[in-house]
């Protein structure tokens, strides 16, 4: 009976710590089975897509984008991808009619124009005679705050789509081609952190903007980015995860085996009775 009310005054005692801990712990277990950026109005997504790295047009996840152009064409699009994000991107390629076998590829790369591995999904597709379309998608890797310089983890930043037919035969050279492209993205949380962050995400002419503002912040004409995409609630500091939670959580679990523990291995705490005279 002692240990049970020693156990519960500390149950008690520490039961607003566990509520402190564990509210925020559940925000990021919702937000694992969702997009982690909320869908944007498609009518003012982009209709028109790029032609190289430095003409990629910009967009939102949770965005459809579409594009005309014509088979052989690259076309290019851009977004944001911040630590803990795992992208998904989704493209959908409507042929002609008439075409011969085509073989259609999606490939991603990130702020430093590395092309970044897609973890799992059909990434290249081939369409047959008479078939209407083709979808491809490419699900890469956790974005990482910080990572070694010899490492092609992905990181924060601008993150370039390019999708284009491979080998294409001299018939089917200039068809007209009509493409959807959608970027989301789910939050991976703690199991993805790690120690460090960078100091600025990898954002094409970020630095030479950031350098810019130091040397003349009045000079309007020297602060151009190359992209002005960034997530809704702005770039991640890198060092919070809800791993800091669970690590709390850890540590009060800790301290009530503790107090557990010690209270059985002590006793009782009375004294023996001595006889008179001894």
């Amino acid at each position: 009976m002692r240990i049970t009310r020693v156990l519960s005054g500390a149950l008690l005692a520490l039961g607003p710590v566990l509520g402190l801990a564990l509210g925020p712990a559940a925000a990021p277990a919702a937000a694992d089975s969702t997009p982690s950026a909320s869908p944007s109005d498609d009518s003012s997504a982009p209709t028109e897509a790029g032609t190289s790295f430095r003409t990629a047009t910009e967009i939102d996840q949770g965005q459809t984008a579409t594009a005309s152009g014509s088979a052989g064409d690259y076309l290019y699009w851009s977004f944001p991808a911040d630590s803990g994000q795992r992208p998904t991107v989704k493209a959908t390629v409507k042929l002609p009619e008439t075409h011969t076998t085509q073989t259609w590829q999606v490939d991603v790369y990130d702020g430093l124009r590395r092309r970044q591995a897609c973890q799992y999904g059909a990434q290249t597709r081939t369409a047959g005679q008479g078939t209407a379309s083709v979808e491809l998608a490419c699900v890469l890797r956790t974005v990482r705050a910080w990572s070694e310089p010899w490492a092609d983890d992905p990181l924060p930043g601008t993150y370039y789509v390019r999708l284009t037919a491979l080998d294409l035969k001299a018939a089917d050279l200039g068809l007209p081609v009509s493409t959807e492209l959608r970027v989301d993205s789910k939050d991976i949380g703690g199991a993805a952190a790690v120690d460090g962050s960078l100091a600025k995400p990898l954002v094409p002419g970020i630095a030479v903007t950031s350098q810019a503002e130091e040397d003349d912040a009045d000079d309007s004409s020297a602060t151009a980015v190359l992209s002005s995409i960034e997530p809704d609630d702005g770039w991640a500091s890198g060092w919070w995860s809800d791993r800091w939670v669970w690590t709390a959580i850890g540590a009060v679990l800790a301290a009530l085996a503790g107090i557990g523990g010690y209270t059985l291995t002590r006793g009782s705490g009375r004294p023996r009775h001595v006889p008179p005279g001894a």
